[in-house]
């Protein structure tokens, strides 16, 4: 008789069985389907809202590949995202999945101010913001942070994007993410 199949393990050691998702609005939005590496050459920007089916490594992998000398570098992507994965396994002793989805839970802002007016009159107002939004802009955040942590130091990108996501898990006001997150929600509230 075969033998069963084990699920997908990322990069070949990290499991998706124990990621959870806490956060109830969030729940549709970060998907934690298991995969063997963050490359899956799927169409997911084809319809709108399927990028929520896309699972959140891989999300996190193409929000790697921006600012035009990085365009479209999948697999160094890839690379980095292998070696944060050992960083935060070595210093945390956590499952990196798990990491990353509490970052992401913690750095999307739930509140945000938009621009209202008409005929030269125009004034912020306070909005809610969607869960897709809010996984949006963590992500975009949160590399964002460790993008410019990186610049022009000594540190490697993956050690800078391992303290970015171990930071923003913990909650801390380390956190590029977090400070961010709490700027624009302190401007949205003044803006009430």
């Amino acid at each position: 008789m075969p033998k069963p199949v084990d699920a997908p393990l990322l990069f070949g050691k990290w499991s998706f069985d124990d990621v959870d998702v806490t956060d109830l609005s969030l729940k549709d939005y970060i998907c934690t389907k298991a995969l063997f590496i963050p490359h899956s050459a799927g169409k997911f920007h084809k319809k709108r809202f399927r990028k929520s089916q896309m699972p959140i490594v891989e999300r996190l992998t193409n929000s790697l590949m921006f600012h035009g000398r990085n365009n479209g570098k999948k697999l160094m992507a890839v690379r980095h995202l292998k070696a944060t994965f050992e960083i935060i396994h070595l210093v945390t002793d956590l499952n990196p999945i798990q990491v990353l989805v509490e970052a992401v839970q913690r750095s999307g802002p739930r509140e945000d101010s938009m621009r209202v007016g008409s005929a030269g009159v125009v004034r912020r107002q306070s909005v809610d913001v969607s869960p897709m939004r809010r996984v949006n802009n963590a992500l975009q955040l949160l590399t964002q942070g460790a993008r410019e942590a990186a610049f022009r130091t000594i540190k490697t990108f993956p050690e800078c994007l391992a303290d970015e996501l171990m930071n923003a898990a913990k909650g801390s006001s380390n956190s590029y993410a977090i400070k961010k997150k709490d700027e624009i929600e302190r401007v949205a509230k003044a803006n009430r």
